[in-house]
């Protein structure tokens, strides 16, 4: 086999912090543990914690079959994206095979919306942060959570991007624990016979003795996809980390293989567990169920608990924005997409121009949200924006896939971590997308949401525009043109 190198003109990480004209480059210090958490961190969104209780609302108990589905879909998106970036381990991240297989508009366009994506997500999660912190502290001004927390992951991602790794580690560490211990509990409390002050007894009935598993029809089953595409944002997070990460070949298969055990367990068995506790119709949609169902345990510290908890979430989710924007705007300013000073490695070989101009849009975005009338309406809207930013660029990596399967069908054959149904289900995935895209029109507040997009797309359309017609843009896309005609040969 002829070896595959990208016309993009990276250099693998390698293990090895320079590359062969002496320019530093992203080196491989995240290790089989810190992908791993990085995963489950990744496929644990905020919106489990903080959107359950309205997706219950919606959906009743089959809320369980609206994270299986989306999870199931997802994990094929997961497959796709890992046999390409073990087809070449010049690939830095999904930007960087978008930009080979597609051309230079993807990597342009994915680069970008990825960006906005963790602008957008991590900016909710900071407006969210404050507000945890005030059940504490409730005098205290809100800019002062919000901008100690910005602070704060800053300067932990700015020594090495082990640092990072330490810190979503331990991170999704607490994530795991709640939610285990969630289970447990719940699980005591339904083969105890537990019965709550208000008469509700606990059990698996209460899975289908209200109304059955759809008691709010079919339109109540697809309005709880809205929500719900919002708690899976991240799943490709490992996916950034390739260019990090120690033996990729072996670590990153590994992250992917198990995202269904995760979702399995941290999504729809914790989700069976809270509606079988807490009869459906009970639980409130603006309050975390699991605040509830550790509250019904009797469990005085309860709230306090699940607050901490729910706060390291959203501090987790900042964290991986954070991190995810910075390496993003550091492959876009590599590739003269973005300004050069933004494609500077510090000593630690830490983009850490990108990241303090990451963290300057989080502060500036997070101004824009605050004058909003309330934190759940900006959370509404933002949700909506981030879930069709995220399938964008979850659209492109399969568009990317099949483009790779038509294009370099050799490197498919030899491929040792293949996707399961290939195309055709690249399409069943791409089919999925455009229904949830239908579902987000069915809601007044969704909708104006999903109409705003549109306008990023087109800003994104004229950039490309202009920036295209600079020589460095023409004589890459020379070269990739002639790269795709002597694979063809």
């Amino acid at each position: 086999m002829s070896e595959h190198v990208s016309p993009i003109g990276s250099e693998p990480g390698g293990g090895t912090e320079t590359g062969t004209a002496g320019e530093p480059h992203l080196s491989r210090q995240l290790a089989n543990r810190h992908i791993q958490l990085i995963a489950i961190g990744g496929a644990i969104g905020t919106g489990l914690f903080l959107g359950s209780g309205r997706t219950i609302s919606l959906a009743g108990p089959s809320v369980i079959f609206v994270y299986m589905i989306i999870g199931f879909m997802l994990f094929f998106v997961m497959r796709a994206m890992g046999e390409l970036l073990l087809s070449n381990l010049h690939y830095k991240s999904f930007t960087d095979f978008a930009a080979d297989l597609l051309g230079p508009w993807a990597g342009f366009f994915t680069g970008w919306t990825y960006w906005l994506c963790w602008v957008v997500t991590g900016t909710a999660d900071i407006i969210a942060i404050a507000a945890y912190v005030q059940y504490w502290w409730p005098d205290l001004q809100s800019w002062v959570p919000a901008l100690t927390t910005t602070v704060a992951l800053l300067l932990l991602n700015l020594p090495t991007v082990r640092a990072f790794g330490e810190i979503e580690f331990w991170f999704a560490l607490i994530k795991i624990v709640a939610i285990v211990s969630l289970i447990v509990v719940g699980m005591v409390l339904v083969f105890s016979g537990f019965t709550s002050p208000d008469g509700a007894q606990a059990g698996f009935s209460n899975l289908w003795n209200d109304g059955g598993l759809f008691p709010t029809g079919l339109m109540g089953f697809v309005a709880g996809f809205q929500i719900a595409v919002f708690a899976f944002v991240g799943i490709e997070l490992v996916g950034t980390t390739a260019a990090e990460a120690k033996d990729p070949e072996k670590n990153l298969p590994r992250a992917i293989n198990s995202i269904p055990i995760r979702i399995l367990l941290f999504y729809v068995l914790s989700l069976i567990v809270i509606v079988s506790v807490t009869p459906w119709r009970q639980i409130v949609p603006g309050e975390s169920p699991f605040t509830t169902m550790f509250a019904l345990a009797g469990l005085g510290i309860a709230a306090g608990m699940i607050q901490f908890v729910v706060l390291t979430s959203a501090a987790s989710s900042a964290n991986s924005g954070i991190y995810s924007t910075s390496r993003m705007i550091y492959g876009l300013a590599q590739e003269g997409d973005a300004p050069a000073r933004l494609g500077k490695l510090n000593s630690r070989m830490v983009p850490a121009n990108a990241l303090l101009f990451s963290c300057a849009f989080l502060l500036i975005s997070l101004v824009l949200l605050a004058s909003g009338e309330s934190v759940i309406e900006a959370f509404t809207t933002v949700t909506t924006i981030s879930s069709v930013l995220f399938m964008f660029v979850w659209a492109i990596i399969l568009a990317s896939y099949l483009r790779y399967r038509k294009r370099l069908p050799e490197l498919h054959a030899v491929s040792k971590f293949k996707m399961p149904g290939g195309v055709v289900m690249c399409w069943v995935v791409l089919g999925f997308f455009a229904f949830i895209i239908w579902a987000l029109t069915r809601e007044s507040d969704t909708l104006e949401a999903l109409a705003v997009t549109p306008a990023w797309f087109i800003g994104l359309g004229i950039a490309w525009a202009v920036i295209r017609q600079r020589p460095t843009h023409i004589a890459r896309y020379a070269a990739f043109k002639a790269e795709l005609y002597e694979r063809e040969k």
